[in-house]
């Protein structure tokens, strides 16, 4: 192994150790003890996303978006980073990953905890646990097929659901907690490098080695202030089922990690050195966009047959001639827009799914119609503009359910980034109208189908609708995903060098509600800040 060393007094170093120890004779589970373990007294297991940086009384928004983690096939092309985190109890696991997160300041980071994996206990068992005679510190109190499960998913970028373990009744609750959209995972727990399986999918095994007298002292505190135990308890609960629990199953796993952090949250050097690990990481793995390279890849292509373009009758033609017009007012700009967004969800419902279905008219007789054959239908706007179709869906689909995403423009990288997410539960069942007022290039229109995709909506359940698009957008949307139906007004031919549609229709938020765009705009930015 490698050293390094950082004075720090006369007495005292701090000490980073890397190991290129690997796997060997692990097998799936460590081999089970017998002896009894101490009663978990926290209420409920932790796992938590790092806090966003901005907040509103109705939204949660990142300053930092979340840039493209799939590539132009709309499929993923990048995996989170993980780091696992692995040591004694009271050895400052959390503290190590709470100072790498603010260390990172990177967006989009999502802290594991272990404690969330516990097995749901049986009655016997409850029993044994009420009389501190059940073991929480053996491999077999753990549910790692599920947590090995949720890790792979939120690894690939998944839309993962996380068990809230209650220490009180030792089961698990009934809501449990949705994590998506993970750049850095950060997984802690005593039992982190005990399953070959897990091990796989960890970037990074960080060990963090705290004196045994330390811990002790950091359990006397935390037991006798907290929980109003005696110290003589809390020794003897200590010598019993903790010490050798860990020097039975925690401590051998020491020679599995990459890195040993000896004195846990107080080593900044180690600390440091992970985090420039992570972040030169991070940027080999980051995805960059070539919008020139997007822009002509289907030039000359005919139009796909997913494509559904609305007929352009006197009425369709003459709504369009009104709102591309530059000096139509804003409420002539609303009333226009707002019945061809009428139109376009009625042309949309024709192609959800039907079946037969026969009913008795008041006089008597048998009527042979059709009804929707489905679960359910969900309305996804792509914030700002998408939001002003949300009225026409909710006029022709009662009780329908909405969902929000917002996907800004990176003004550095010219790339898009998610900022905000809200879909409603169990949407994975559902038939989805995704709404977009314009497309242009399709950059956003592909990142909004990738989210709906990540949280399990099948792609032939997909409906992309938008008032205008370009033709490079719509190739670009059928290329990625070609089970995706797209519905639109109007395809107009043209992007210009700064991926404005043209002839267009202008900055679609800005006329609808009335604000001022840049010299600069483009038909997708700022408000509808999207390609």
């Amino acid at each position: 192994f490698l050293s390094l060393f950082q004075p720090v007094s006369a007495c005292s170093v701090v000490c980073l150790l890397i190991y290129s120890g690997g796997e060997g004779s692990l097998d799936r589970l460590l081999p089970s003890v017998s002896t009894g373990l101490s009663p978990r007294k926290r209420t409920t297991s932790q796992c938590k996303s790092e806090p966003p940086l901005l907040r509103t009384s109705k939204r949660t928004i990142y300053t930092a978006g979340r840039p493209p983690w799939y590539n132009e096939h709309g499929t993923q092309s990048k995996e989170a980073f993980v780091i696992g985190l692995c040591g004694g109890s009271a050895s400052g696991k959390t503290t190590v990953a709470r100072k790498i997160i603010e260390a990172l300041d990177v967006p989009w980071v999502v802290l594991l905890s272990m404690d969330s994996f516990y097995k749901v206990l049986s009655q016997d068992q409850q029993i044994r646990a009420a009389s501190n005679d059940y073991n929480f510190d053996h491999p077999d109190a753990f549910d790692f097929d599920l947590l090995t499960h949720t890790l792979r998913k939120l690894k690939q970028g998944k839309s993962v659901k996380i068990p809230v373990y209650d220490f009180t009744t030792h089961g698990r609750q009934k809501e449990w907690k949705t994590v998506y959209g993970a750049s850095v995972i950060i997984f802690e727990g005593i039992m982190s490098f005990a399953d070959k399986e897990l091990l796989q999918l960890l970037d990074m095994k960080i060990f963090v080695d705290t004196d045994s007298d330390i811990r002790l002292v950091r359990r006397l505190r935390r037991d006798i202030s907290e929980r109003g135990r005696d110290i003589e308890g809390v020794i003897k609960q200590y010598n019993k089922f903790v010490k050798p629990a860990f020097e039975q199953y925690i401590e051998p796993t020491m020679r599995l990690a990459d890195i040993v952090v000896p004195r846990g949250g107080g080593n900044m050097v180690a600390i440091d050195l992970i985090v420039q690990h992570v972040h030169s990481q991070l940027e080999e793995r980051k995805l960059r966009w070539d919008m020139a390279a997007l822009a002509s890849a289907h030039q000359a292509q005919p139009l796909p047959q997913t494509l559904s373009v609305l007929e352009s009758t006197p009425q369709v033609r003459g709504m369009h001639t009104i709102i591309r017009n530059k000096e139509t007012s804003r409420d002539e700009f609303i009333f226009y827009s707002k019945r061809l967004m009428r139109l376009l969800i009625e042309r949309a419902l024709s192609f959800l799914p039907s079946q037969v279905h026969i009913v008795q008219t008041p006089q008597g007789e048998d009527y042979e119609g059709r009804t929707f054959h489905g679960k359910r239908i969900t309305g996804v706007s792509i914030l700002r503009a998408g939001e002003t179709m949300e009225p026409a869906l909710r006029a022709v689909c009662k009780d329908v359910r909405i969902g929000k995403i917002l996907i800004q423009t990176n003004q550095d990288t010219g790339e898009p980034e998610l900022h905000y997410l809200r879909l409603p539960k169990d949407i994975s069942e559902d038939h989805v109208i995704l709404m977009d007022c314009t497309v242009s290039t399709g950059a956003a229109a592909m990142m909004a189908v990738r989210v709906l995709l990540d949280h399990d909506v099948q792609e032939d359940k997909i409906l992309l609708v938008s008032l205008l698009m370009a033709e490079m957008g719509v190739h670009s949307v059928a290329y990625a995903f070609p089970q995706v139906k797209i519905i639109t007004t109007a395809v107009d031919k043209k992007v210009n060098d700064l991926f404005h549609i043209i002839p267009g229709i202008g900055n679609f938020g800005d006329r609808y509600f009335g604000t001022d765009a840049p010299p600069d705009w483009s038909d997708e930015e700022m408000d509808e800040p999207r390609y």
